[in-house]
């Protein structure tokens, strides 16, 4: 196997790329947990995008995604936990790359004394502009989802339970 200066500087790039694809997810999912809009809205391209999550309207801006989001997520007693795993990223080019990630999803709602559960796929589009990486394409479904009732009494009862519709 020859290796050669140049094939060494492809690999650690793309290295470099992937690893830059993972901080940008994680930095989103981060910023949806501690209700940080504005951080939010910076892990998406600037102009036209298209973020489809499933049972929400669809958004092709950044800025109507993250009014929607203030508006939902960053309310007192909504408590967020998102877990992404399993990553498969592809570079495509030089500055487009594919990812599907696992996401195991808890939000906590004090209110009405309930916690939701679910399992998501997302499939992410990711562009590189001016050496930077964005999400301008982010596509999630639900594959189950638990919601859990809490009594005053501490008693958990499951009120919603879902299983992925099945293969077609």
């Amino acid at each position: 196997m020859s290796v050669t200066l140049e094939s060494l500087a492809a690999r650690l790039t793309a290295l470099e790329d992937k690893e830059a694809i993972r901080a940008l997810k994680a930095q989103y999912l981060r910023a949806c947990d501690l209700k940080q809009p504005d951080v939010v809205r910076d892990c998406f391209a600037p102009g036209d995008i298209r973020i489809a999550y499933q049972n929400f309207p669809e958004f092709t801006n950044r800025d109507d995604f993250v009014e929607i989001y203030r508006q939902m997520g960053c309310q007192p007693g909504v408590y967020d936990i998102h877990h992404a795993t399993n990553a498969e990223i592809e570079l495509t080019g030089p500055d487009r790359a594919t990812a599907k990630w696992a996401l195991n999803f808890r939000t906590i709602l004090t209110g009405p004394r309930q916690i939701v559960r679910l399992a998501v796929e997302y499939e992410d589009v990711y562009a590189k502009r001016d050496g930077r990486w964005w999400i301008v394409e982010t596509v999630s479904y639900v594959t189950s989802m638990l919601t859990e009732q809490v009594g005053e009494d501490g008693s958990v009862t499951v009120i919603a339970l879902a299983e992925a519709p099945a293969a077609a």
